[in-house]
């Protein structure tokens, strides 16, 4: 897990994939985290993408260094509503407290990858593969 935090520490955008029927949706996002031993995300509840992950859990992340090297992630994300959890994420991130409040009335939903994957690698061939 601490190579994997380091990573995506080091390469804050990452690329978050989710289906929608058949077809893959990708957008960036910035905020990860550890917490309880597993790897955290946050998507807004409003939004499509935590309505897809809804309907199929199945997701993967992917970033890269500038040096060439990357990751992928893949899992079952599980939603976490636990006010510990989101304490964590606004502890992590403070920012995130601006846009998921009351007044906002937008809701931050919290997840975490089951039974996930991590791979490693470069260009010149290095793999490394880690259950997380």
């Amino acid at each position: 897990m601490e190579k994997v935090m380091n990573f995506l520490k080091e390469n804050p955008v990452f690329y978050f994939a989710t289906i929608e029927g058949d077809k893959p949706k990708v957008r960036p996002f910035g905020f990860s985290m550890e917490f309880d031993g597993k790897l955290y995300f946050g998507i807004g509840k409003h939004k499509q993408s935590f309505q897809q992950i809804l309907l199929n859990p199945n997701i993967e992340i992917c970033t890269c260094n500038q040096n060439g090297s990357w990751i992928r992630i893949s899992g079952k994300v599980v939603v976490d509503d636990r006010v510990e959890a989101l304490d964590a994420a606004f502890t992590e991130m403070p920012k995130l407290k601006q846009m998921y409040n009351e007044e906002t009335k937008m809701v931050l939903g919290l997840l975490y990858i089951e039974d996930a994957v991590a791979e490693i690698a470069d260009m010149a061939g290095n793999f490394e593969k880690f259950i997380i």
